[in-house]
């Protein structure tokens, strides 16, 4: 029995999935946008009018890693190159030595603790520059927050490790909203929450593999060295997140190129020495005569990423464009492809519903090859 058969019959035994997933991982991808919904309530019971009440700041500094890191380039993303006011991302502890009280800064965190987390809340305050916490009730962080009387959003103790993206950009999403930086409806959780919703119906573990898009692209990327596609800042904030979780959850080298301005490395990887020997991929090949894994291409696609991205290069002068030359040489090098959350009809879902949806997928994804490869219960405690 080949690996993708193996994989099969554990996505689709319900008992057996549970037992290779003592931390809860499926039901708390599942649970994104109720995640969303009551983060939201959370954020608008912390007074986030303390900061926002002195109008638009100068800048905007957000003191994150991994998935706080993700949520802020995702915010930094939705702004874009004509955002009034300055976002800079920054891991801690230090701040950047330009802030000033006219500046605001973020800290965002899924613990709350740690010198890289508390340390510039500190240093926020002894500046007079507003802060915003985001990190687990009870945490360090949160007295931070409290001594500079700073809002604080207080992240419940069931959220689970990297399955938190939402509950870090959430805040970030109304805080951005209340600046008056985002066009007005971009920030509306609830519809976000439903797309989530949508996806954790589609996704969930009780939906077959044939007709269920994550468990799909598992089967699709568990023999496969994934080469991430994006096209333009948005894709390209989503294609760190997906080949974080990849990685860390199922132990999967992923590379990742942004278009259209890394397209030429992109095109070089799927041409180079660990494309296809020869002949089209065939999904129904035995797998167990492959030597090796092979190159897959994954594309993540932003119909608004816009034109004017790289517009310094020659050609092309466009994310869309550089893709297409992307699909042209993985056809022509017979690299198999994916395309992360295009079923159904994307084009009707607002840009940062379509995001959620990609992320979505691919988070159920990650924790689908993570429980098939048993990746869960071989953790050290």
């Amino acid at each position: 029995m080949s690996s993708a058969e193996l994989a099969e019959e554990v996505f689709d035994d319900l008992d057996l999935l549970r037992s290779r997933d003592p931390r809860g991982l499926l039901p708390a991808v599942a649970g994104a946008g109720a995640q969303v919904r009551e983060t939201a309530r959370l954020t608008g019971e912390v007074g986030l009018e303390r900061v926002t009440a002195g109008g638009r700041p100068r800048g905007l500094v957000i003191v994150a890693r991994r998935e706080g890191a993700v949520a802020a380039m995702v915010l930094r993303a939705l702004l874009g190159p004509a955002s009034p006011v300055t976002v800079d991302v920054v891991p801690g502890p230090a701040l950047p030595v330009w802030m000033g009280a006219s500046d605001v800064a973020v800290v965002a965190t899924r613990t709350g603790a740690g010198r890289y987390a508390v340390a510039p809340a500190y240093e926020a305050a002894r500046r007079g520059v507003a802060v915003v916490g985001i990190g687990a009730e009870d945490a360090p962080l949160h007295a931070a927050c409290a001594r500079a009387r700073a809002p604080y959003v207080a992240l419940p103790a069931s959220r689970v490790r990297h399955t938190t993206l939402w509950s870090l950009l959430t805040p970030m999403l109304l805080l951005a909203d209340q600046l008056g930086l985002l066009p007005e409806g971009v920030a509306d959780t609830e519809v976000v929450a439903a797309a989530l919703d949508e996806i954790a119906a589609e996704c969930g573990p009780a939906r077959e593999s044939f007709v269920n898009p994550a468990k799909t692209l598992a089967l699709e990327l568990l023999d496969a060295l994934p080469v991430i596609v994006a096209e333009g800042p948005l894709a390209g904030a989503a294609a760190g997140r997906v080949g974080d979780q990849l990685a860390t959850l199922a132990g999967l080298p992923v590379t990742g190129f942004r278009l259209p301005d890394q397209r030429v490395a992109a095109r070089a990887v799927l041409a180079g020495p660990l494309a296809p020997e020869g002949g089209q991929d065939d999904f129904f090949r035995d797998r167990a005569d492959d030597a090796g894994r092979r190159l897959r291409l994954l594309t993540i696609r932003d119909a608004d990423a816009g034109d004017s991205d790289g517009a310094s290069e020659r050609k092309p002068r466009s994310a869309a464009e550089a893709m297409q030359e992307v699909l042209r040489t993985a056809a022509d090098s017979n690299v198999p492809v994916s395309r992360l959350a295009e079923h159904g009809e994307p084009d009707r879902h607002p840009r940062l519903c379509q995001l959620a949806r990609q992320l979505a997928v691919a988070d159920f994804t990650a924790v689908y090859l993570a429980l098939a490869l048993d990746h869960e219960r071989s953790r050290p405690s």
